[in-house]
C-alpha cells in the first residue's frame, strides 16, 4: 500500500463485489417482493438466500477494512461524511436484519422498510465513496 488507507487490490475487490452482490441481490428482491416487479423470478427464497449470503460476505469484507482504512481516512480528512454515512447505514443494516429475524412481529412493517430504505441509501453512498475521486472535500463535507 503506497497511500495511507489505501487497500490493497485483493481486498478492495472483495469489498465492492461483496457489497456489489448485496446490493444486487436486495434490489432483486425488492423489486420482486415488495414492489412485485417479476415477482417469480425476484421475489423467491433462492433471491433472498442469495442475499443473506451476500451480505455475510459483505460484512466479513467490511470488517477486514475496519481496522485501518476507517482510521486511515479519519486521519486523512477525506471522504469522511461518505465514510462515515456507511458506518452508521451499515449499522442501522444489521440492526433491521437482527430485529426481522428476533424483534416482535408488530414492527416488522417498519422495519422492512426501514431495512431496504437504508439499504439504497448505502449503495447509493457506498458507489460515491467507492468511485468518485471527490466524495466530500479533504475537510470532510
Amino acid at each position: 500500500m503506497s497511500r495511507l488507507g489505501k487497500m490493497p487490490n485483493w481486498q478492495r475487490t472483495f469489498v465492492i463485489l461483496g457489497i456489489m452482490t448485496c446490493s444486487i441481490t436486495g434490489l432483486m428482491y425488492l423489486l420482486g417482493h415488495q414492489f412485485q416487479i417479476q415477482r417469480a423470478a425476484l421475489g423467491t427464497h433462492s433471491i433472498l438466500a442469495a442475499h443473506g449470503i451476500a451480505a455475510i460476505l459483505a460484512t466479513l469484507a467490511l470488517g477486514s477494512v475496519l481496522s485501518f482504512h476507517i482510521k486511515a481516512g479519519y486521519k486523512s480528512q477525506k471522504k469522511r461524511w461518505s465514510g462515515f454515512s456507511q458506518l452508521s447505514l451499515l449499522t442501522l443494516l444489521l440492526v433491521t436484519v437482527a430485529l426481522l429475524y428476533y424483534g416482535p412481529e408488530e414492527i416488522r412493517d417498519i422495519t422492512v422498510d426501514t431495512h431496504w430504505m437504508t439499504g439504497l441509501l448505502f449503495f447509493v453512498i457506498f458507489l460515491l465513496h467507492a468511485f468518485q475521486k471527490i466524495c466530500g472535500s479533504s475537510h470532510g463535507r
